[in-house]
């Protein structure tokens, strides 16, 4: 039986493109191409250049009320989107303006049956296609890109490599930075004194107990120094969770 078999069903990819070309670029190779190879994930790349309705093939036009640059088409992007209404998943519009994407989005795309990942280019989309089909808006962070396929390739790639035999060990998933809300601990690896620099003596103690602790003091560390807002977050968490504790514990007290 193959992996896709065991999972149940591939997850499937589709993206509408100006440049289908561009897929599946780097995730045809390494762990992504491998889980495409296998059956683990499929890829459709639509053409959006396909649904123009003149000899052009126009899939722009300039924007109402004046300003610089191109506006793609809403008719043009409703009739593609409209040619996979089969295909499954949440249909995102890859955008300056939209959600963040972060772990947790990518751990609930994984756990979708696919995803539908729309390529913005020139200025953006018409707004009245977006809110027509009820488009969720991603972001990757502040700043902006060319077109979206290199953020819709981000985003299959944190997907993909959380389903179900593409990683390997379910332990390397869950020590992976963000996994508690915490950037990675430091990593070391053979030799063991590099360029006048040693190993921290823990991790070579073998007592596992004690290199769990040092790993997730470093993960605070590092986490409270780089990135105070996921410090911050990840504090509040931990204030809930205490707070629900002792409430847990205040009722069941007779």
């Amino acid at each position: 039986m193959s992996e896709a078999e065991t999972r149940g069903a591939p997850w499937h990819a589709t993206v509408l493109t100006l440049f289908p070309e561009m897929f599946p670029g780097p995730l045809g190779v390494s762990l992504a191409g491998k889980a495409l190879a296998a059956g683990i994930w499929t890829l459709k790349a639509l053409d959006i250049r396909e649904f123009a309705r003149d000899k052009h093939r126009s899939v722009d036009d300039t924007p109402f009320g004046g300003g610089a640059g191109m506006v793609m088409r809403p008719d043009v992007v409703d009739a593609a989107l409209a040619s996979i209404e089969d295909r499954p998943g949440p249909r995102i519009y890859l955008s300056p303006r939209g959600r963040r994407f972060d772990q947790a989005r990518a751990k609930a795309l994984a756990a979708e049956p696919g995803v539908v990942l729309l390529c913005g280019r020139y200025e953006g989309l018409d707004e009245r296609v977006i809110a027509a089909r009820g488009l969720e808006e991603m972001s990757l962070g502040d700043f902006v890109l060319s077109g979206g396929e290199p953020a819709a390739i981000t985003v299959m790639d944190a997907a993909i490599r959380l389903l179900p035999g593409v990683l390997g060990a379910a332990e390397t998933l869950a020590e992976e930075s963000f996994e508690e809300g915490l950037l990675e601990y430091p990593l070391y690896t053979q030799p063991r004194e590099w360029n006048g620099m040693t190993v921290p003596e823990v991790l070579t103690s073998g007592h596992h107990a004690n290199v769990k602790a040092w790993r997730r003091r470093e993960a605070e560390r590092i986490t409270r120094e780089r990135r105070p807002d996921l410090w911050a977050r990840h504090r509040a968490r931990l204030e809930r969770a205490v707070a629900a504790a002792d409430d847990e514990d205040t009722e069941t007290t007779p």
